[in-house]
């Protein structure tokens, strides 16, 4: 028999082999204990910006440690919780202002849809506590984050009953780059939701521009735009979950500048510590932050992570932004998405329906997901890790990749329809 004793994700145990273990990793590869060494086309479920065993990361990781590595934000601060606040105020849209912590992206969201509910409690409307999300959505596994994501065609349905219902709206079907006319029917069909149910919507989210693991649905700048007048319309917060498109994923810093808007909230993980460390930072407005600003106890922001403001967090986030900046990350994105445009927005095949591409993101999306069985080792047997899910064949890989590698991963993409 098998050993069981590490429960792998999304995998049926029973018949599960799994024959690959990372034994390190440097740039852009995985070093396996067997010897094989692959290039990362995932960027492990898209966090690694920087690719692995960065030095400079490595480096604040010891000496961070060396120093504090846990204190509780409870009645205490740290030096890098505050530096980075500041600095996260400093560089996302204008007006967000207030940085709460947490320790993943599914828990800051679950943040957003609290402050949300209670935003609005504190004012005394106590019929505003459903959410407003998109079909395709995804948001997190835990309980509040699964209520938001596609009922439908989602994950989740077999939690059905636990969840709470929300409403949700048609997904954008205007591409990136439609007229304001394409759009028009996405929004019609929004409004049509708001208007039905705005009394007892709090907070509308969306994965901006990129619903990453619904699909990979890439759609318009304009639908923010028009969504962020709705929003303001119907008196709903507008809710950006940026855990996988914030830090130069769709070719911005953040993919709410496409749209120059500023939500109420927004949400980053995932690349705000380039995947080294688990965090998250969920960041509101003065107008969210001042329904909670009162003599009234009771109107303290009820929500309180063991490891929110984690010193050791803190200080790879900052130094994650600080090689960002420093290494102009977004003309790397820039020669990168231009590669995967050349390299795969023209390619055919009887089994692929369509490929898009937005910033550091690519996928092949076919007809039917059986026509993707067998790719992970394919691709392993080619220097490459690369995993599909339904009927999506993707490569985020890590900013610090060179043209010659990334092309590696594209060709044999491409390959593996040809074999």
């Amino acid at each position: 028999m098998q050993d069981t004793s590490l429960w792998f994700p999304y995998a049926q145990m029973k018949h599960l082999e799994v024959n690959y273990e990372v034994e390190t990793g440097e740039g852009p590869y995985i070093q396996l204990t067997n010897g094989m060494r692959l290039l990362d086309a995932t960027c492990s479920w898209w966090c690694m910006i920087h690719g692995y065993k960065h030095p400079d990361i490595t480096e604040a990781i010891h000496d961070q440690a060396d120093k504090l590595s846990h204190v509780m934000l409870g009645g205490l601060k740290n030096g890098p919780a505050v530096a980075l606040a500041k600095k996260l105020v400093e560089i996302t849209p204008n007006g967000l202002n207030h940085v709460f912590y947490s320790d993943s992206g599914s828990v800051g969201m679950e943040v957003a849809m609290k402050m949300a509910v209670q935003f609005w409690q504190n004012q005394g409307l106590h019929r505003k506590f459903k959410m407003a999300s998109l079909m395709r959505a995804y948001h997190g596994d835990t309980t509040g984050c699964m209520s938001v994501c596609d009922p439908e065609e989602g994950m989740h349905s077999l939690f059905s009953g636990l969840l709470p219902k929300h409403h949700f709206a048609p997904a954008p079907t205007a591409v990136f780059d439609a007229t304001a006319e394409e759009v028009a029917p996405d929004i019609a069909a929004l409004r049509q939701v708001f208007e039905q149910h705005h009394e007892e919507i709090a907070g509308f989210l969306v994965e901006p521009l990129l619903q990453a693991a619904g699909g990979l649905n890439m759609y318009s700048p304009i639908y923010l735009q028009e969504a962020r007048k709705l929003c303001d319309e119907f008196n709903i917060l507008f809710i950006f979950d940026e855990v996988a498109t914030g830090f130069g994923r769709t070719g911005k810093l953040f993919a709410a500048e496409y749209a120059a808007v500023t939500p109420d909230i927004m949400v980053l993980s995932k690349g705000l510590t380039g995947g080294y460390i688990g965090h998250a930072a969920t960041i509101a407005t003065d107008r969210v932050f001042d329904a909670f600003w009162d003599d009234d106890p009771s109107k303290a922001f009820m929500h309180g992570p063991t490891f929110m403001g984690n010193p050791l967090a803190c200080a790879v986030a900052l130094k994650s932004i600080e090689v960002f900046e420093r290494d102009n990350y977004l003309e790397k994105i820039a020669v990168l998405n231009q590669l995967l445009k050349d390299e795969l927005l023209s390619f055919q095949h009887d089994e692929v329906l369509t490929t898009r591409v937005l910033g550091a993101t690519a996928v092949i999306e076919v007809k039917n997901a059986s026509s993707l069985a067998g790719i992970q080792d394919f691709a392993a047997q080619r220097g490459v890790w690369l995993r599909s899910f339904g009927c999506y064949l993707y490569t985020m890989p890590p900013y610090i990749i060179t043209p010659e590698q990334l092309r590696k991963i594209t060709q044999v993409m491409k390959a593996w329809f040809d074999r």
